[in-house]
């Protein structure tokens, strides 16, 4: 799951406005949160919102974690998945 340009652009204009040490802070937190959504479409086997007959778990919200790094604490959203009848 790419973001599409509108959010890189909003997220670019984030990032003019805040200082190096946010800038990497925030563009890691971008990063990682990608990567994690997009590994929950490859869990699934669907993308958010996506109806598809084969797939048999469920996003189901999403809890709040924190992640330290050198770049600073990360405020990630972690999916819930579930598994549907």
């Amino acid at each position: 799951m790419a973001l599409d340009q509108s959010a890189l652009l909003d997220l670019l204009g984030q990032l003019k406005l805040t200082d190096v040490s946010d800038r990497i802070r925030a563009a890691t937190e971008t990063l990682y949160q990608q990567l994690i959504e997009a590994e929950a479409t490859a869990f699934i086997g669907a993308a958010p919102f996506e109806r598809s007959e084969a797939r048999t778990t469920q996003r189901s919200g999403s809890r709040p974690r924190t992640l330290t790094t050198t770049a600073g604490d990360l405020n990630l959203k972690i999916p819930k998945l579930r598994n549907g009848s």
